[in-house]
């Protein structure tokens, strides 16, 4: 099945582009969307087509996110820069469900994915558009898991991966990938919004490709956790779908994913749409909440770091994708975030405590009688439980009050002992 042309159309004013124009924000200041005629496209055929194509075991079909390519991103083959990305598990939440007393919670654990994060989604899609037009450097501003996930990807292209990451507010498992990716690394004097404004500029007057989630073929490539998602569920639309919102590209790309595949038949249910935030990075929520014209957060403050983010550049499309499935905006405490992570991991699932947003604030939005105890819920788990590893011993070791005001509430003690069979029955309790 042949895709229709790309055309790039501002959020904002309606204005359309050629889709290679090297430009990320409309002449009026809005920023972009990749739009296609869907009329051209039979639905009910294209569902059969990616159907075909799951389990393939090689070739660029044989990814979670070129799978779906006749709605992510029209390159030709050689083209396309990917590590077999997406192909990531649904989770049924086990204990962690019962203690948000949902009796229907999945977790769809984008951790899975090459780099660990949902960003390697995004990143194919941004690595392919970038050697379409010639890029030889990239760049991003990142709080951990994008600067992972871009300098992977540069990697695979032999690309320069030029990284701006916030002084000592970045994970150390984060990083290291980026380190260990060979990214060129500067650790800027502010924070991510500071680093966010920097690499905009530089981008600009050193001819370097930006691949942060303001580029909009991000946004395609992060359609595919929602349509791989539908896939695994057998098409059969789930109540709600809950996901943490840091910079907003991921609530934005399940957005435009769920009108995209509504507007060609291919579901017929709307979900409703959940986005949570930090309680210290939560300039969304406060929108939502007062009504309000968006202001940002002048200084975010959060252990999920992932999210860690007071302007977050898609909120436009973040809030279309709230209004459209009549969803809602909601924000979590540190306690509430780690609590959640301490269930979710005690699950056997486990995440970084970005992720574990949709756990909290699926057990908040519970507890309020928003969502009902037998609905079907979706949580979004963007990165692995190993991207910070600091925030896990800190909880279990009760060490976080004093910086993060954070119990450990379900600690889970590491308890020293002599190397003795009696001081081992003793510690298990036999």
């Amino acid at each position: 099945m042949k895709s229709p042309e790309m055309y790039l159309e501002c959020v904002s004013c309606g204005k359309t582009y050629d889709p290679w124009d090297l430009r990320y924000k409309c002449d009026c200041g809005g920023i972009l969307d990749v739009k296609r005629d869907l009329s051209k496209i039979d639905g009910e055929e294209l569902r059969k087509l990616w159907d075909s194509r799951w389990g393939l075991k090689r070739g660029v079909e044989s990814s979670g996110v070129w799978r779906y390519r006749e709605l992510i991103l029209s390159v030709p083959d050689e083209m396309i820069v990917t590590r077999q990305e997406g192909n990531t598990r649904l989770y049924p939440a086990g204990s962690a469900g019962k203690w948000a007393g949902l009796s229907d919670l999945w977790f769809k654990h984008e951790g899975e994915n090459p780099t660990g994060s949902f960003k390697d989604r995004g990143m194919t899609c941004g690595a392919s558009a970038a050697r379409r037009l010639g890029a030889k450097s990239v760049a991003c501003a990142s709080t951990g898991n994008t600067s992972a996930s871009m300098a992977s990807y540069a990697a695979v292209a032999g690309m320069r991966a030029v990284i701006f990451i916030p002084e000592g507010k970045i994970a150390y498992g984060k990083l290291a990938q980026a380190l260990a990716y060979n990214g060129r690394t500067l650790q800027i004097q502010g924070n991510f919004d500071d680093a966010m404004a920097l690499v905009q500029d530089v981008c600009r007057e050193l001819n370097i490709y930006l691949l942060n989630s303001i580029n909009p073929y991000r946004i395609e490539g992060q359609k595919a956790i929602c349509i791989e998602t539908l896939q695994q569920l057998d098409w059969q639309v789930p109540d709600w779908f809950v996901i943490p919102g840091g910079n907003l590209g991921n609530n934005s790309a399940l957005g435009k994913a769920l009108m995209e595949l509504h507007e060609l038949g291919i579901i017929t249910k709307i979900p409703r749409i959940a986005v949570i935030q930090a309680e210290g990075a939560n300039p969304l929520y406060t929108m939502w909440k007062n009504h309000t014209e968006f202001k940002p957060v002048r200084n975010p403050e959060t252990i999920a770091t992932a999210i860690k983010i007071g302007n977050p550049v898609s909120w436009p499309k973040s809030m279309r994708a709230v209004t459209w499935s009549n969803g809602v905006v909601e924000q979590v405490t540190e306690q509430e975030i780690m609590d959640a992570k301490a269930k979710l991991d005690a699950a056997g699932i486990g995440a970084e405590p970005a992720s574990c947003c949709s756990l909290a604030g699926a057990k908040k939005l519970r507890d309020s009688g928003v969502i009902g105890p037998d609905e079907k819920v979706v949580g979004i788990l963007t990165g692995n439980i190993l991207k910070d590893p600091d925030a896990v011993v800190g909880y279990h070791q009760d060490t976080l009050m004093d910086h993060y005001g954070i119990r450990g509430t379900f600690a889970n003690k590491p308890v020293v002992i002599p190397a003795t069979l009696d001081a081992v029955r003793k510690a298990l309790g036999d």
